[in-house]
């Protein structure tokens, strides 16, 4: 194969002995205790995983203290997960509990595999984004610290919860396909600096650059800036990213909504896509704790409701919406309703809506 710049490197070159050698022959897998795995080839070579949580944003010195342990005890081999759990692959059995020593002295969890929650797949935040309406690492650390059995195994569920947050409506962190899933809601227009805006803007890009067309050149011809029609805006913060003279952003109009029901996996059932379960709950940091006690109800509700192997979002298919908001003594606000006028007194929207 032809050496080149372009474009990433090819994993093949990078992979374990073992597992290269055995590549697409393997014959099963079987989750041995919380983090590890042992996968089986049809030749009979085995290989252990062991999985641990990580933060997503990290230094130098902890991704040299991961790299040390792979060196000691993979052959130099470890991975993350698209979910960023660092996962260190070896063929010797003997290795699997130094390596879960090694991760716990760093003061990493052992787990995320089997029946339980594995690390949030997330966003930037307050730390990085220039359009959030909530923190990412901070909302992950406080819902984690609540949930944290689930990961370890000291808890378990009816089958593998997937969590997912955005901390804005652009969905940077694909929570349109996870069974749960935080995020962030701008409930204001954005702000305009008249002053700044001429300076640091142009005029007609910012106003293209808006999907409802709600912004629209100031009607004073001595102005020379926009306004923003509010009936029309949807909060995107989309100018902002245009224009930094219009800052979304607000304190106390910002806030999170809580989505539910999406998987990717294609198993029994298609993949589908997540829906609004509370449009809103106000940003309340350090711990956002409103926001992590009814996550911990709605999980605590599908341990003990959903059959086992069944998926948080066909768990409430078969059971019905209006039986999941009683069993998680959720409010159901109006703008859940697809047609509130024909919806009348009931839940119900659809023809398609179940009953439970």
């Amino acid at each position: 194969m032809a050496e080149t710049d372009i474009g990433p490197p090819d994993f093949r070159t990078m992979l374990p002995e073992v597992i290269a050698k055995n590549y697409g022959q393997w014959k099963y897998h079987e989750n041995i205790k919380p983090g590890v795995y042992k996968h089986v080839a049809e030749g009979g070579d085995e290989v252990y995983t062991v999985r641990c949580g990580s933060p997503k944003l990290v230094c130098t010195d902890f991704i040299r203290d991961l790299c040390d342990i792979a060196d000691k005890y993979c052959d130099g081999h470890m991975r993350f997960t698209s979910r960023y759990n660092p996962e260190f692959l070896t063929p010797k059995k003997e290795n699997v509990e130094p390596i879960v020593a090694a991760v716990t002295k760093l003061g990493l969890p052992v787990g995320g595999t089997g029946r339980g929650i594995s690390n949030v797949i997330h966003t930037q935040g307050w730390i990085h984004c220039h359009t959030p309406a909530t923190d990412a690492s901070g909302v992950v650390k406080a819902i984690m610290d609540e949930l944290y059995p689930y990961f370890v195994g000291e808890k378990t569920l009816p089958h593998k919860l997937r969590l997912s947050l955005a901390c804005c409506l652009n969905m940077c962190g694909a929570i349109h396909a996870s069974d749960l899933a935080v995020v962030g809601i701008h409930t204001r227009i954005p702000g305009i600096d008249h002053e700044k805006l001429h300076a640091q803007c142009e005029i007609p890009t910012t106003a293209q650059g808006c999907p409802t067309k709600a912004i629209r050149k100031h009607p004073d011809p001595n102005v020379k800036s926009v306004v923003v029609a509010e009936d029309k805006c949807m909060y995107c913060g989309n100018c902002y990213t245009i224009c930094p003279a219009m800052p979304i952003a607000n304190p106390e109009g910002d806030g999170v909504a809580i989505f539910a029901g999406g998987k990717v996996s294609n198993a029994r059932k298609p993949p589908r896509l997540s829906r609004v379960i509370i449009p809103f709950i106000p940003n309340n940091p350090p711990r956002w704790p409103e926001l992590v006690a009814v996550l911990k109800q709605i999980v605590e509700v599908y341990g003990k409701n959903a059959r086992p192997l069944e998926r948080f979002g066909e768990w409430v298919e078969r059971v019905g919406w209006e039986k999941f908001y009683k069993l998680a003594e959720l409010p159901f606000p109006v703008q859940l309703i697809d047609d509130f006028e024909l919806a009348r007194d009931t839940l119900r929207s659809t023809t398609q809506f179940k009953w439970s």
